[in-house]
């Protein structure tokens, strides 16, 4: 498993300890540590089915792990359960929202079962409402909203007790790519007040919007670092673009003999042959292609390094977990 970044003790809203849940014999997740300080943006990111809901849930108090801890703000979730619900807010995957009332009515019921004095509770609708852009929809039923705005009454109604935490999963699933654009302002937004804790399978998600990411993959963190310090912690292997001059039919297979060479994907593009060379791990290919290029008589027309993407961290990372 990989290593998890350490951070002082006073500084973390969120501490997980060797956390463990069964699903009957099966291990959802095992032994997953981590720490979240405070106002910072962590992205949870995985592929389905790789454990992150089941974290969400724990962390949310929605159910207990079979083995482990965790704490939010020095609480137990599980011995101080009612502590950590006041300090938290949470946007399931699916929210729970009564569709036949009226946005304004929901949020001030969400309100009263939170415990809030009626006078707060009078202030804050109006506010988390204008967060969320819902002006336009304050008395419109919720079941007459679009799923893009029915997931901003599911965020605001996480948000209207103003809590330490927000945990979030999957909150852009299933809406428009207008709405997810405004979705993830609206989370940076929070971030800057809140510490968040958001799960996403979608690659560019978690990079746009998180400060660090945590990888899990089948119930186990494998990686926990800021993308780009991740990118510089893998960039053993080595990416470069290649444009050259020649019949791809010949140029690929020359290409994918070079020795240290791993993968080669080749495309078209606006009459230009682009060649992506991956070179196996410490391994500097500039050289040898060029020499091999200009021997076939060929013309390189230019090479460029290429960084790693988040994309290209989850596929390398997964991919060894399950070799």
């Amino acid at each position: 498993m990989a290593e998890t970044a350490t951070h002082p003790e006073q500084d973390l809203m969120i501490q997980a300890s060797g956390l463990t849940h069964y699903y009957g014999p099966y291990p959802a997740i095992e032994d997953v540590n981590f720490g979240v300080r405070r106002g910072e943006i962590l992205g949870f990111l995985g592929p389905n089915g790789a454990g992150k809901t089941t974290t969400m849930r724990i962390l949310t108090g929605y159910m207990p792990p079979t083995q482990g801890q965790v704490t939010l703000g020095g609480f137990d979730v599980v011995e101080q359960s009612l502590e950590v619900r006041r300090r938290i807010g949470y946007l399931p995957e699916t929210v729970p929202l009564y569709t036949e009332m009226p946005v304004t009515g929901y949020l001030k019921y969400m309100g009263t079962l939170r415990g809030m004095p009626a006078r707060r509770i009078k202030q804050r609708v109006p506010e988390v409402i204008e967060l969320c852009r819902l002006e336009d929809y304050f008395k419109t039923s919720i079941g007459k909203l679009s799923k893009g705005y029915r997931q901003r009454v599911g965020i605001a109604q996480a948000i209207l007790h103003e809590p330490d935490v927000l945990v979030m999963d999957e909150p852009t699933i299933g809406i428009d790519p207008i709405q997810v654009v405004e979705t993830r302002r609206l989370i940076q937004d929070l971030g800057k007040q809140q510490t968040v804790v958001l799960s996403s399978h979608i690659l560019p998600e978690v990079s746009m919007i998180c400060e660090r990411v945590l990888i899990i993959h089948h119930g186990h963190i494998v990686a926990e670092d800021t993308p780009d310090n991740l990118a510089q912690r893998l960039q053993g292997v080595e990416q470069l673009q290649v444009e050259i001059g020649g019949p791809p039919e010949e140029v690929l297979p020359i290409l994918r003999s070079v020795p240290g060479v791993s993968q080669v994907t080749h495309r078209h593009q606006q009459d230009r042959e682009i060649y992506q060379v991956r070179a196996q791990e410490g391994t500097d290919l500039r050289e040898e292609i060029s020499r091999v290029v200009v021997s076939n008589g060929w013309s390189l027309l230019s090479m460029q390094m290429m960084g790693m993407s988040l994309e290209d961290i989850f596929l390398r990372l997964t991919t060894e977990e399950e070799t």
